[in-house]
């Protein structure tokens, strides 16, 4: 068997960063028009319980991403001792408010409060995470919907670096109805990006490396630190890394470094295009949702 050194493939770096960039400039653009034609400004909003740190950032940067392009934003916070029926009031207040275009509840939620009940309480027209079962429903049955901002991150970055999925094998690790199940399903549509043979690996999956390393795109969503080893992955793969876990790192100034689910420095040199973390998918969820925003303005899935 040959030694992955000498396997070793040139790869490109998919640029998440640098592709979210590029989105924002064309939603602003979008903004501008609205602004110029007297239309009223998409308006997001926020709320988040508690203070997970990683929440706090990924909320901030959803703050800085909407002054970017020109929307209006709110951010609630509420500590974590808000009860389910406090934060399910101030669902409702954000569903009834006319400025409100769209809005999102960061997860993850304090224990004592149902997050499916909370999902499932934002309206569907509003619901810009593209969580909410009815847009869950209508991506799978082909309808428009507000999509998954991850997985639809994913598959944007399949498309602009025109990586053909058409008739390949693609392999989920991870099942999460946030990520794994739904970007699972928008690569097996009739669509372009699309029509991959997809298989969906979890915790229960026997034999994982044997079925990874058959895929012709690895997608890895299991939150597990460097859960993708080089021995998993065949030469020329596409593989996107979509974990982001905070690992301790006394060396660093913030106590913590970002680690992918892939082992970068084992598979990196087999790929044929890999996402970095952090900077891959990552920056491509808030450009996604900025872009339900914008659909969600302009009554593009749900007519106003």
């Amino acid at each position: 068997m040959n030694t992955a050194s000498e396997q070793t493939t040139t790869y490109q770096l998919i640029d998440g960063k640098k592709t979210a960039e590029d989105i924002k400039i064309e939603i602003a653009a979008e903004v501008e028009k609205l602004k110029t034609s007297g239309q009223k400004v998409p308006h997001l909003a926020a709320i988040l319980v508690g203070h997970d740190g990683g929440s706090e950032t990924y909320v901030r940067n959803k703050v800085l991403a909407c002054e970017r392009v020109g929307y209006g934003s709110t951010l609630l916070r509420y500590e974590d001792t808000i009860t389910e029926a406090e934060l399910l009031a101030k669902v409702e207040e954000l569903n009834q408010d006319p400025e409100i275009d769209g809005f999102i509840v960061q997860l993850p939620l304090p224990r004592h409060i149902d997050p499916e009940k909370v999902i499932e309480a934002i309206r569907p027209e509003k619901d810009v995470d593209g969580f909410h079962p009815m847009n869950i429903g209508r991506m799978v049955t082909g309808l428009p919907a507000l999509l998954p901002a991850t997985p639809s991150g994913i598959v944007e970055l399949l498309k602009r670096y025109q990586i053909k999925t058409s008739g390949k094998h693609c392999v989920v690790i991870g099942r999460s109805n946030i990520v794994g199940t739904p970007v699972s399903i928008l690569l097996a549509k009739n669509l372009e990006p699309g029509n991959c043979t997809v298989t969906l690996c979890h915790s229960r999956t026997a034999n994982l490396a044997e079925i990874t390393r058959q895929a012709d795109i690895v997608v890895a969503a299991l939150g597990r630190p460097e859960f993708v080893t080089g021995d998993m992955v065949k030469p020329g793969a596409v593989v996107i890394d979509v974990g982001t876990t905070r690992v301790e790192d006394a060396s660093r100034k913030s106590g913590f470094v970002l680690k992918g689910d892939v082992n970068f420095a084992e598979v990196a040199p087999l790929a044929s295009y890999i996402t970095p973390v952090p900077g891959g998918v990552g920056p491509m969820t808030i450009a996604m949702l900025l872009l339900n925003t914008l659909r969600a303005a302009k009554g593009e899935v749900y007519p106003k």
